[in-house]
Formats: C-alpha cells, structure tokens, sequence
C-alpha cells in the first residue's frame, strides 16, 4: 500500500518559516514527479510547488515563487518544502503528491497518490 505522509506543520508568525517533509513507503518513487498543493479555508485545493524525478527541474506558482523551495532526497524516498517569509494567506493545509511521470506538472489530475495533508497556519 503505497502511503504519503506530511510533516512539519504548525502554527508560525507572518514572517517565519517552516520545513514540511513528505516521507513515501509501499513504493519509490524516485523515477516520479512530486508536487505540493495546498488548500485554504473555503477555497478550492490548488498547485504550490513540483518536482520532477532528478530533483534538477521545479516549477511553482506565482504566489510562492521567491518564497518557497521544493527538493527531494530519492535515497529516503522523501521530499520537502521549505518555506519563507510566510504570510497570513498561505495558511492551508498542505498535501503532498506523486504522479507516473518524471516531470513537473501543476495540474492536480495528474497525481494519483496523496498525502493525508499537515495545517500550516500563519498569524499576522
């Protein structure tokens, strides 16, 4: 059973920072893409940052691009987001994704396989 689990959410001050991981098990996916998506309250889930197979290519969007940073470490089969200077509106709960492809995508019908997600919350 392939299982992705988040970590390293929590409550932050505007300005902070926080390190999320995502640790995968059942299967390696160190031939697939990664990604993060984050969904804030009452809004729709939506693409943050992608990763693909390497590690050598990201892509992110617009509204963390400068601020977050996407890597992986395929030797522990685990992923990670570091973020900056966070802000008040990237308090969401943040899920971690794998798709069949190498290659970054920020289409969230692409990924098959999901996390259970972690809350980050950033007050102002």
């Amino acid at each position: 059973q392939v299982q992705l689990i988040e970590s390293g959410g929590g409550l932050v001050q505007a300005g902070g920072s926080l390190r999320l991981g995502c640790a995968a098990s059942g299967r390696t996916f160190k031939t697939n893409a990664m990604g993060w998506f984050r969904q804030g309250p009452g809004k729709e889930r939506e693409f943050a940052a992608s990763i693909n197979w390497s590690g050598a290519v990201t892509k992110y969007a617009d509204s963390v691009k400068g601020r977050f940073t996407i890597s992986r470490d395929n030797a522990k089969n685990t992923m990670y987001l570091q973020m900056n200077s966070l802000k008040p509106e990237d308090t969401a709960i943040y899920y971690c994704a794998g798709r069949l492809s190498s290659g970054t995508s920020d289409s969230i019908k692409e990924y098959i396989y999901w996390g259970q997600g972690t809350q980050v919350t950033v007050s102002s």
